[in-house]
């Protein structure tokens, strides 16, 4: 009989699965199986859906997304593509290596939408509990279907947790932060730089959303940046009003105490302090626990999960990689479903998982990162009819994007790269980074790219800064008093 399969989330992640079975429907498997994939949200696309709600949603579930407005990329689209839809086939023509999240998503989004698999996501229907049964050799999955306002429950042969690990905030506690007077919140809950114009605003951390909510609050007006890091600083050329200090200890009214001795006066913090992998769904004996890292013990290839590998875990890893990995693992969980690749027994699945730990816990820097990645992926890409996207040269991408970081932290998105799928060099944005203040899909996607990329230095369009950024308080010192419209 064909299994039938749970798909827990219909994020990038979920959607990955979904569309894993799509391309076998449409590579002549006549079985397909039974496949339900639930979503708590009220559309699919996961962390993408920017919603301006924190806490809870309309449902009183915990608010999955940690989407903020004006988000860009911060890494090459040419390494986010997917093998088997080019950004070119989704938009007819090129853009930009980094474009900002609307579009995006809307990329992400028209993949699926291609396809036949909207049919089998039941919005709106938050997972509650998920156990298995020795007995029957399957997993009862029971949902909350806020649609119909009921509990239900159903069997399943495999269960697919696609709900991602960076919507449960990791949050610190530091002395004084309950009398601070100014806004304390964490990174899952920001939302929009422009609350920050003017303001002096500590992030506490040194990871990739501190650094771009750190930039994004300038872009749009903070006053003063610092960053307080537990172990290094980031080490970048930061304009002026930057800085970076040790840890913070503790906070008295709005003077921030840090390591090393020194104090800020700050109107803002943001912790910018990571995320727990946090499975409230799942009992003790099929939760993966785990910190952030690039190969997490106790699921064979990154996947399955050793105990019970008809429990299978998507996306849980580290991420240099992430939509073109996140197939890389769909493609070989969905063989392995299908029983196209028959799994090994425990000790040798075990002797794989440590084999790559001990590759892992040798790596000492990010080059070495992202060359471990890549191979990860190509382990489970070659067993697969996965589409060939040179995942290697994706990697060298990625060195070469650490770099240009490396080398301008605020312009590093102006950069140009080449797909790795159509040998094309992406156009140059149509004004710096830093000038591009309404970054809407409509705004960006109206350029021609080609055109403006030709045009000489007194040719670009522009327009007044947007009416919410005309007070003085809320102009960054020496930033344009124009903004390119995109």
């Amino acid at each position: 009989m064909s299994p039938k399969i749970a798909i827990l989330g219909a994020g990038p992640s979920g959607l990955a699965q979904l569309r894993a079975f799509e391309a076998a429907r449409k590579a002549g498997l006549d079985d397909i199986p039974d496949i339900v994939c639930f979503e708590k949200q009220a559309d699919w696309g996961g962390m993408w859906n920017y919603t301006w709600r924190t806490g809870l949603d309309a449902h009183g579930e915990p608010v999955h997304a940690s989407m903020y407005r004006y988000l860009w990329s911060n890494g090459p689209k040419e390494c986010l593509e997917f093998a088997d839809y080019s950004f070119e086939e989704h938009f007819g023509r090129t853009i930009p290596s980094y474009p900002p999240r609307e579009v995006l998503l809307d990329y992400i989004m028209g993949r699926v939408e291609k396809s036949d698999v909207r049919k089998y996501v039941r919005f709106n229907t938050a997972v509650r509990w998920v156990e298995y049964s020795e007995q029957t050799a399957k997993f009862t999955v029971t949902v909350m279907d806020h649609d119909k306002g009921r509990l239900e429950s159903e069997e399943f042969d495999y269960v697919v947790v696609a709900t991602g690990h960076f919507s449960t905030p990791n949050v610190p506690e530091f002395e004084g932060l309950d009398r601070f007077p100014g806004r304390v919140l964490h990174a899952h809950d920001f939302r929009d730089a422009a609350e920050f114009a003017g303001k002096r605003l500590l992030l506490v951390g040194s990871s990739y959303s501190a650094e771009d909510i750190g930039t994004q609050c300038y872009k749009y007006g903070a006053e003063e940046v610092t960053f307080s890091y537990r172990s290094a600083p980031m080490g970048h050329d930061w304009p002026d009003v930057f800085s970076e200090v040790p840890l913070l200890t503790h906070v008295d009214g709005n003077t921030a105490h840090f390591k090393d001795g020194s104090t800020r006066e700050v109107d803002a913090i943001v912790l910018c302090t990571g995320y727990q992998h946090h499975f409230p769904f799942l009992p003790d004996d099929l939760r993966l626990r785990t910190d952030n890292r690039l190969y997490p013990r106790n699921i064979y290839k990154g996947i399955f999960f050793q105990d019970n590998p008809r429990l299978m875990y998507l996306g849980m890893q580290d991420q240099y990689f992430t939509f073109n990995m996140f197939d890389a693992q769909a493609w070989y969980a969905r063989d392995v479903m299908l029983g196209r690749i028959a799994l090994p027994d425990f000790d040798t699945r075990n002797a794989d998982i440590e084999s790559w730990r001990t590759r892992e816990e040798a790596l000492s820097n990010p080059i070495e990162d992202i060359d471990f990645q890549a191979a990860y992926i190509r382990d489970l890409v070659d067993p697969t009819d996965y589409p060939e996207f040179h995942v290697e040269r994706q990697g060298e991408v990625f060195k070469q994007w650490k770099k240009d970081k490396k080398n301008d932290i605020m312009g590093y998105r102006n950069r140009s790269y080449t797909s790795t799928l159509t040998g094309t060099t992406a156009p140059p944005l149509p004004a710096p980074w830093l000038e591009i203040l309404d970054d809407s899909r409509e705004s960006f996607l109206c350029n021609d790219f080609e055109k403006q990329s030709k045009a000489g230095p007194g040719e670009k369009v522009v327009t007044a800064r947007p009416d919410r950024l005309s007070t003085p308080s809320m102009q960054r010192p020496a930033a344009p008093r124009v903004a390119a419209k995109v």
